[in-house]
């Protein structure tokens, strides 16, 4: 497991009830190794938002953040976050139907306690990480057109 850079983080996570630090931890972690294998990602930022752990891209400014959290008030699952005014979440739905419960254009649901989907879980955070790069830029895809 990697370090904590940020201690109110590490706090965060060691507040979680013992049945579902793990399955959060297993989260963190696929996060930060797909961070780290996606190419024009660079080092990204783990820090709090909203009181929720979140997954920032701030020095290559490739993606749009991604934050974790599990409420009390729904204590079976935990979500990962994406920004509500982007289309991922809606891209996921369509690739991922079987693997993800979904909360309307934000979140993907995953149970607490059981075997996380790695592969579709991977696609969509690298998806959010990289999303800026596949933007259009000045109404011009990523084709090399300038």
């Amino acid at each position: 497991m990697s370090k904590f850079p940020d201690p109110a983080v590490a706090t965060k996570f060691a507040a979680y009830p013992p049945t579902v630090r793990p399955s959060l931890m297993a989260l963190r972690q696929i996060i930060l190794d797909t961070a780290a294998e996606t190419a024009g990602v660079g080092r990204i930022e783990e820090t709090l938002k909203w009181g929720e752990p979140a997954y920032l891209t701030p020095h290559s400014g490739s993606g749009s953040t991604l934050r974790m959290d599990w409420k009390r008030s729904n204590p079976d699952e935990y979500a990962l976050y994406f920004n509500c005014n982007t289309t991922l979440v809606d891209t996921f739905r369509t690739l991922f139907p079987n693997d993800f419960r979904f909360e309307g254009n934000r979140a993907l649901l995953l149970r607490v306690g059981a075997p996380i989907p790695v592969d579709a879980v991977k696609f969509c955070v690298a998806a959010a990480l990289t999303y800026h790069q596949s933007k259009p830029r000045n109404g011009k895809a990523l084709t090399g057109q300038r």
